[in-house]
C-alpha cells in the first residue's frame, strides 16, 4: 500500500504559508523535476532542477518553490 501524504502546515522563510486562492493554511507536498526539451532529447531528465510543490489540501492550488544554493 502506498504511503498517503500528509497535508500540514508550512513556512517559507519564516512566513506561515497560506493558499493564494482559497485561504487555506494545510498543504501537503512533493518534489517536481523542472523537465528541458534538451535533457529530455538525452534521455538525462534525472539531471534537471527539481522544485517543490505545496498542494492545498482544501482547493488543490499548486504553489511552486524553486531552491536556491
Amino acid at each position: 500500500m502506498a504511503n498517503t501524504p500528509t497535508s500540514k502546515q508550512q513556512t517559507i522563510k519564516g512566513k506561515k504559508l497560506t493558499c493564494t486562492v482559497c485561504s487555506n493554511d494545510t498543504f501537503w507536498e512533493r518534489e517536481t523535476l523542472m523537465n528541458t526539451a534538451k535533457m529530455s532529447f538525452f534521455n538525462l531528465d534525472w539531471l534537471n532542477k527539481k522544485a517543490k510543490n505545496y498542494i492545498c489540501d482544501n482547493c488543490g492550488h499548486v504553489l511552486w518553490f524553486m531552491n536556491k544554493r
